[in-house]
């Protein structure tokens, strides 16, 4: 994959107490057959419902997406997908998928195109301070490919180690982490609406989240 790659953000309806046999047809699609990758699988933590699993597929640019959606309709208890396709922005830097398993919010932005150059700017500038304060990484930041003109449509992806750090990183201490904390203040205000969920890693290889979240 080269950074022409397209990015297909998936949610995935599943029938109750489903989303663990979905998650192992999603492991059981060969997409390297059709030049893609599962970046990663997720279920939720806060904010969806139970049985709702959230996916990224990879894709090379000149892919026909709507074989993404179909492979995962397909899936034996599969009520419902919605795709949304990207393109990475600052980030991820390549294709290489996240391991570790940890709290993954998924935060959505809306905001106009006039402010989002200093939306990136202001990210930028915040995440390494982030990273290091918190022992929380930025995953990727995606722009939707479909965006109205005008209009831009953004996928945060963090990954925190546990929902303390969550908690933990809205709280600055000290200078540093109180600028931070300005500086992604200030990357809110310029947004028309922005929204959050967080899921926990169901393709994770150091450790399985076994717990009952929702």
């Amino acid at each position: 994959m080269t950074d022409q790659s397209i990015y297909v953000h998936h949610a995935i309806a599943c029938a109750p107490r489903g989303y663990a046999d979905v998650a192992r047809g999603l492991g059981g699609i060969d997409w390297a057959r059709h030049g893609a990758m599962l970046y990663g699988a997720w279920r939720s933590q806060i904010g969806r419902p139970r049985d709702e699993l959230t996916a990224i597929t990879v894709w090379p640019g000149n892919a026909d997406l709507a074989l993404a959606h179909k492979l995962i309709e397909d899936i034996a208890g599969v009520h419902q997908v919605t795709s949304e396709p990207l393109r990475a922005t600052l980030r991820p830097a390549s294709t290489t998928p996240p391991r570790r398993q940890g709290n993954y919010a998924f935060r959505w932005f809306e905001l106009p195109e006039g402010n989002w150059a200093e939306f990136l700017t202001l990210c930028a500038a915040a995440w390494p301070g982030f990273e290091s304060a918190y022992d929380s990484q930025v995953i990727g930041l995606w722009r939707c490919v479909n965006d109205e003109p005008g209009r831009v449509r953004a996928l945060l992806l963090t990954r925190r180690p546990n929902l303390a750090m969550w908690e933990r990183s809205k709280i600055p201490s000290g200078a540093a982490e109180s600028e931070v904390r300005g500086q992604l203040s200030r990357r809110y205000d310029l947004c028309d609406d922005t929204w959050v969920h967080t899921t926990t890693l169901l393709t994770a290889t150091d450790r399985t989240d076994d717990a009952r979240w929702t």
